[in-house]
């Protein structure tokens, strides 16, 4: 992710001593929009998310929830560094649309795993992984020989190369050893972005070499976020399907939908679109890009996941009490979201998004009156809560992200 600079400059260079040798980087004149190979390719991870909710339904403990969590890491990762890739690679050239179909079929395979991950199925999990970061990492390393950005894919080829065999060493592992390697493979990987992908031999690269196009990076993440919301959309959707309507079961469906629409808002009215012109202006938008988006953007679609997870809960028996792990997918899920977003204004902007930060407590304190409430009504009560942190986004007095962007 790094030397772009200088790539940006010996491109054309390097593409003219070499007449063989395919102009893969995008043009960087300006924005440049998302392609529709880019969204096809993004189908693929509408049924991870659905997975990753039906696995968290599945084993609703504490380990299970930390599973769930492991594996949205390994999933958020492969689609991130493939999203740092193809910010910088044109995928209209048919080498790039061959690349995301092939991580594509990996990546449904892994998907389809994800049920049974720590079961009889680890190695599609981490054999999955570590196809698609040292793969793509490979790829890159060989269709830009002796052009300027290759040194840092060879950085990034090393460490995804110790991550991708500790996660194949994962998968051939059991029980507590499979977690800890395949947590110490998404550490790797996390950490070898916080150090410049730090090589012997070959250096360490820096943020503001990292030199992509915000505007198009912001935009990818966003969709990443209607993903997991479209996922929530479809379990209210589905559950509700073949019900009785009752007054409890509408309830339960308005509440659910309040809710997701809520989630929405709180991303989308005031911060997406001035976020994306702050990364596109910034001086240093790899920086951004990799505390504000790829480090930080998970935590939010964990809350969107865990909120799914609870909807389905709710929709199901709208009338019986909240048991423990509902009440924690409950109150979970919209606190994830909004310790997630105040993160994000926070690194953005500078900002301490105090609104998000009452409506965490406020959920904790709801977290007092759970197993005395029906899980309906503690819902609502969450529902309410976020609608309620969203609408403090159109106060008067306090700060529009828009002003602090243009600031």
């Amino acid at each position: 992710m790094s030397d772009l600079a200088e790539a940006d400059s010996a491109g054309s260079a390097a593409a003219g001593a070499d007449s063989a040798f395919p102009r893969l980087l995008r043009e960087r004149s300006g924005s440049y929009r998302v392609t529709n190979i880019e969204l096809f390719f993004d189908l693929v991870y509408v049924f991870a998310i659905t997975q990753l909710s039906h696995y968290l339904l599945g084993h609703s403990t504490v380990p299970g929830a930390l599973q769930a969590g492991l594996l949205l890491v390994m999933i958020w990762l492969v689609w991130s560094y493939t999203t740092w890739v193809t910010n910088w690679l044109d995928p209209d050239q048919m080498a790039v649309r061959l690349l995301l179909v092939v991580l594509m079929l990996v990546s449904l395979s892994m998907s389809a795993a994800l049920p049974r991950a720590f079961e009889d199925l680890g190695l599609w999990i981490g054999g999955g992984y570590a196809l698609q970061q040292v793969g793509r990492s490979v790829f890159m390393v060989i269709a830009l020989r002796g052009h300027a950005l290759q040194a840092n894919f060879e950085r990034i080829l090393a460490w995804c190369v110790v991550s991708g065999a500790l996660a194949v060493g994962g998968g051939f592992a059991h029980g507590s050893a499979r977690y800890l390697l395949w947590l110490l493979a998404v550490g790797v990987d996390l950490a070898g972005g916080a150090v410049g992908f730090a090589t012997p031999g070959l250096g360490r690269s820096r943020t503001s070499d990292w030199t992509i196009e915000g505007g198009h990076f912001a935009e990818r993440c966003q969709a990443f976020i209607l993903i997991a919301l479209g996922e929530s959309i479809v379990i209210i959707g589905a559950t509700l399907d073949g019900k009785p309507v009752t007054a409890p079961n509408v309830t339960a469906f308005v509440v659910a939908f309040a809710g997701s629409v809520a989630l929405w808002w709180v991303y989308f009215d005031q911060s997406a679109e001035a976020a994306a012109e702050r990364i596109a202006h910034s001086d240093d938008p790899g920086r951004l890009g990799r505390s504000a988006y790829h480090l930080i953007h998970p935590v939010m679609v964990a809350g969107i996941v865990v909120s799914a997870a609870a909807d389905q809960q709710v929709l199901s028996d709208p009338g019986r009490a909240a048991s423990t792990p509902a009440a924690w997918m409950i109150l979970g899920g919209p606190a994830l979201f909004l310790a997630g977003h105040a993160a994000f204004k926070l690194v953005v902007w500078g900002y301490v998004a105090w609104p998000r930060l009452a409506g965490i407590a406020m959920l904790a304190l709801l977290a007092l009156a759970a197993r005395a409430i029906p899980a309906l009504a503690l819902a609502a009560c969450a529902a309410a809560l976020v609608t309620a942190v969203a609408a403090t986004d159109r106060l008067p007095w306090l700060p529009r992200p828009a002003a602090l962007s243009a600031s």
